[in-house]
């Protein structure tokens, strides 16, 4: 049996897989890793199942040690990881011995890096799901020094591959398409119009429950109506009284009561949870062409 060793955990360290959909009926948010992609990469490496639990750290900062032989991957941010000080690659399949220590710096582009090791962190799944929900406190706590993660037997074969070519930078702005509504019409035709065609940017309000953006003006509302509280998905732009756009991420609320202008397509949340605040955004239709 081996295990990871918590010896720091950096900003919020957090166990996660691919959530747990299906609940939002009794109010239980889908949560699960922020940047699918790179979580389902980091599995990939070392031939774990698709929903085995990786951790997910942000900005870096986290740093294990291994008790027994384990077999890792380190993806997502751009984090400089190294392996008892020396640095060796993220995207590619690592080989731990007993006291070695793995190291997160902290990132050069992007938010959150993802680590697997062979067999998934091993906690007690809540509602089918080892993810923790920030914003619910469902599932295991946050990552914390001195813990010991347990390695399971979430694999499979062994992988074709030991590598795989890390995605290219974002740009600044980065596009982000959208489909409109369900609400766009309780917005005026200049504020649908400023969505389109202004730049956002991520302020420091950022966490795993949403981004707070803003822009050269605020967004206004036609109708002053009450919304009756309606279901949330990833990917939702809500728009409170201030005008200002909140970007749901991966541990969002099932509801609210403030109404949503567009909806992010599902294929560009991996990038959106990579944006670091002062990242520029421009929103396009998804029909568009970028």
């Amino acid at each position: 049996m081996a295990w990871l060793e918590v010896v720091q955990t950096g900003a919020l360290t957090t166990v996660q897989d691919r959530g747990r959909p299906g609940n939002a009926a009794i109010g239980v948010g889908e949560s699960g890793a922020a940047d699918r992609e790179s979580h389902d990469a980091a599995n990939r490496l070392v031939g774990n199942r698709i929903d085995a639990a990786t951790l997910e750290a942000t900005v870096g900062g986290l740093s294990l040690r291994s008790v027994g032989a384990t077999c890792i991957s380190v993806t997502g941010a751009r984090s400089c990881p190294t392996v008892n000080s020396l640095p060796v690659p993220d995207y590619s399949t690592l080989h731990l011995q007993t006291g070695d220590l793995l190291e997160i710096g902290y990132p050069t582009t992007g938010l959150r890096t993802y680590v697997a090791a062979r067999g998934g962190i091993d906690v007690p799944p809540v509602l089918g799901s080892r993810s923790t929900d920030t914003l619910a406190g469902l599932g295991p706590s946050p990552v914390k020094v001195g813990d010991q993660l347990l390695v399971g037997t979430d694999m499979l074969g062994w992988p074709a591959e030991d590598f795989i070519p890390p995605p290219a930078e974002p740009e600044n702005p980065v596009w982000l398409r959208v489909r409109l509504g369900p609400r766009d019409n309780w917005f005026t035709p200049a504020s649908v119009h400023a969505l389109l065609e202004q730049r956002w940017w991520v302020t420091t309000d950022t966490n795993r429950i949403g981004a707070k953006l803003d822009g050269q003006g605020p967004l206004h509302r036609r109708k002053r109506d009450e919304l009756p509280t309606e279901g949330m998905v990833a990917g939702a732009l809500q728009v409170p009284p201030s005008g200002k756009p909140i970007l749901f991420l991966a541990d969002h609320p099932p509801t609210g009561g403030y109404p949503v202008i567009a909806v992010v397509d599902t294929e560009d949340l991996p990038v959106a949870a990579q944006l670091r605040p002062g990242h520029h955004i421009r929103f396009v239709p998804d029909t568009a062409q970028r």
